[in-house]
């Protein structure tokens, strides 16, 4: 697996380049020509608030050929409307002046995935529901308080009328779901639910059509309220905005600049074949994967390994799609485009890891595997039982059998999960923490093995020089001037030091950035030189540098470090402390790996990593029985974060790792992730007691209702106050 993404010529000369830096260099990467209607649509990775969405939409309608633009913050993007003409990259450009990420989707496969509007549809029929049940217990009140014979069977008649559209309208999840079930030959937990509302209801017509004494429309009405409740906490814990491999896949460039016959022509990526030319202009995204003929410049290779320090590329150097060209023009013999691509291929591993992710089964699943069949049986039993006591009596029968369906029925179980989790992600909400799937903290509960990404994860992702105080003021004035006139990322880090410093810049003239190599002027008549080691006669080293040359003085190296995350330390002695396997893997090169990893006490770490690399890790883990947490932030992790057991990615990752995970992480401090842990387990435990609630309540109730003792009325009610007990239990755990 790890061949996928290999490279003929990696080059790693340096070590983690911090993606608070690179991320902008990384989302300049939309350069391509805008569709043919100018829709365009850009991820917006840090918006977060409502100032948010006021500073994006005001600065790009500033644009004079913008005729509207408009924020989602729960998706990150923006949409624009624009003039035809409008290019992507002006746009991002705009955004990043303001302060602001962003980096350009492709609207076509975005299109394809329309909003889900299934919690307004469950939330409609809630409302529908509860309405219908208010009006429904207004008139049975009547009835109990001693209205006789026509005056009764007018108000059975009217509950009739409110209930019975009610039922067919609001039941609607649970008819359809049970039908599907019989059709594949299953009994899910919809098939009882279904006819016990059936029943409940088909009784009351004939109860009221003979003017009897009793109708349970308020039971049916009653039943289906709370089960949809139970229904929409559940859709809401597991509500996941898309899938990580559409995200993926709309990362892909759209055009190519085709050379062909001397002329340049913008082509449809899908059109490209090996042996074509391209040319990738700095600033832009690498359309297809291929090696580089003509030209010199460097690469942010960010969505391969998570490392955004940029690579040194040239002839003979091979490419993938998704990086990034960072200073000169370069030429590029397509071997890979479209569905061949890398990108493409990581896309298919995030599909296939969140399809196995998916297969897990639920504590409440696989209760109900044998619950449906109990509850089916004990009912028939009633039914025949009574048939043969009364003589044949099929109405007193039926009674009975509707009560014991309604009285087992599995709305307190079908509650046990969702509530817990709902209870567990509010309190983890206020610890930082948002739960996207509702199965995750049940997997979470069970992780033995903790894997961390390095750059964004455990550190911040911002380089910051360690000696510059060292350098002589001279040196550190020339370096600063030169440092000013480039945008590589260490450049940026160096510029940035030295103006917290109150260093003036030397007046170095000539200024001009050879690609690839680094950037160079004359100062009091002396070449002077700062960028890569063997450009500048130095050694290179195991740790991230920039080497300064004045004149014919030996190089001067700027050793660089990654801060720390908040909270990572915590967060590892945490792990660590609760008998935890901690692994540290991250595409960084193995003297910045080991010394992080030496310095926060982790025994294993592996470096150079790339994204099949990362997820075959993943699987290996899994398939020796361990049950791993991959707690990442980079496209490159996206892979490992659907493969792993149970995931974690924090809210400055990019939209496909995001949507990958199960959990995100909302502030900068990583210590909530060990909290997540252990309120994981408590959340189990509460829903094991759930579990034991509806058990203990089933072997009081269902003998009484089989012995005759409950009517569907009551049973109901019954029913209504264990699926109280278990809410009231889940809300313990806040």
């Amino acid at each position: 697996m790890s061949a996928i993404f290999e490279q003929e010529d990696m080059r790693m000369q340096a070590s983690a380049c911090p993606a608070c830096v690179a991320a902008p260099s990384a989302e300049r990467l939309a350069a391509a020509a805008a569709p043919k209607d100018a829709r365009l649509m850009l991820s917006l990775p840090t918006a977060h608030c409502a100032t948010c969405i006021v500073d994006v939409e005001h600065e790009l309608e500033r644009h004079p050929q913008v005729r509207s633009a408009r924020v989602n913050l729960t998706l990150r993007r923006v949409s624009v409307d624009a003039e035809p003409g409008v290019e992507a990259a002006d746009l991002v450009a705009r955004l990043t002046r303001i302060g602001y990420e962003a980096h350009e989707l492709d609207p076509d496969v975005l299109s394809a995935t329309q909003a889900d509007k299934r919690g307004r549809d469950i939330l409609m029929r809630i409302g529908v529901s509860g309405f219908a049940m208010m009006n429904i217990m207004l008139l049975s009140v009547a009835v109990w308080s001693g209205a006789e014979a026509a005056t009764r069977d007018l108000f059975h008649w009217i509950s009739a009328a409110i209930a019975l559209p009610t039922v067919v309208f609001a039941g609607q999840p649970f008819f359809s779901s049970a039908w599907a079930s019989l059709k594949g030959g299953r009994l899910g937990m919809d098939v009882p639910i279904s006819l016990a509302i059936i029943l409940a209801s088909s009784i009351s017509v004939y109860e009221t059509a003979r003017s009897g004494h009793h109708a349970y429309f308020d039971a049916a009405v009653m039943l289906t309220f709370f089960l949809l409740i139970g229904r929409y906490l559940d859709y809401r814990t597991r509500a996941v905005a898309r899938s990580a491999a559409e995200e993926l896949a709309a990362l892909e460039v759209p055009r190519a600049q085709l050379l062909r016959d001397g002329q340049e022509l913008t082509v449809p990526v899908g059109e490209l074949v090996p042996g074509d030319l391209i040319r990738i202009r700095p600033g832009a995204r690498v359309p297809a994967d291929g090696e580089v003929t003509e030209g010199t410049s460097e690469m942010d290779r960010a969505l391969l390994t998570g490392e955004s320090l940029p690579v040194w590329a040239g002839p003979g150097s091979v490419l993938s799609t998704g990086e990034v060209n960072l200073t000169g023009p370069l030429v590029l013999r397509v071997t890979a485009a479209g569905r061949a691509s890398s990108l493409h291929r990581m896309a298919d591993l995030v599909a296939a890891a969140e399809s196995a992710k998916n297969r897990y089964t639920s504590l409440a699943e696989r209760m109900a595997s044998f619950y449906s069949p109990f509850v089916h049986l004990t009912a028939f039993a009633a039914f025949l039982g009574w048939l043969q006591v009364s003589g044949g009596d099929v109405r007193l029968a039926i009674n009975i059998a509707a009560a014991v369906l309604i009285i087992t029925c599995p709305c307190a179980l079908g509650l046990a999960v969702p509530a817990v989790v709902t209870s567990a992600s509010g309190k983890l909400f206020r610890k930082g923490m948002l739960i996207k799937d509702g199965t995750a903290l049940e997997r979470l509960a069970e992780v033995d093995t903790v894997l961390f990404d390095k750059t964004g994860t455990l550190t911040m992702g911002a380089p910051e020089p360690q000696n510059i105080a060292d350098l002589a003021e001279g040196d550190l004035a020339v370096a600063a001037a030169l440092a000013e006139a480039s945008g590589h990322p260490l450049a940026l880090a160096l510029a940035e030091a030295a103006r917290g410093l109150a260093v003036v810049p030397a007046g170095v003239s000539d200024l001009r950035e050879v690609p690839g190599y680094g950037i160079e002027g004359l100062w009091q008549g002396q070449r002077v030189r700062l960028g890569r080691a063997d450009w500048v006669g130095a050694a290179p080293g195991e740790m991230t540098a920039t080497h300064l040359q004045v004149g014919t003085r030996a190089p001067v190296s700027i050793a660089f470090a990654d801060r720390l995350r908040p909270g990572a330390e915590q967060a590892v002695r945490a792990f660590l402390a609760a008998g935890k396997t901690v692994h540290l893997v991250s595409g960084d090169t193995s003297g910045a790996v080991s010394a992080l990893a030496a310095r926060l006490g982790i025994a294993h770490w592996h470096a150079g990593c790339l994204p099949a690399e990362k997820a075959a890790l993943v699987a290996e883990l899994s398939a020796s029985g361990a049950r791993v947490l991959m707690v990442g932030d980079g496209l490159n992790d996206t892979a490992a974060l659907a493969g792993a057991h149970v995931s974690i990615s924090p809210a400055s990752a990019l939209d496909a790792a995001r949507t990958a995970s199960d959990i995100v992480l909302l502030g900068a401090d990583l210590g909530p992730v060990a909290d997540a842990v252990r309120v994981a387990v408590q959340a189990r435990r509460r829903i094991k007691q759930n579990f034991a609630i509806s058990l203990i309540y089933n072997v009081v109730a269902v003998p009484i209702a089989i012995l005759g003792f409950a009517t569907p009325l009551a049973a109901a009610l019954a029913m209504s106050l264990s699926s109280v007990t278990v809410s009231l239990n889940s809300l313990r755990l806040k």
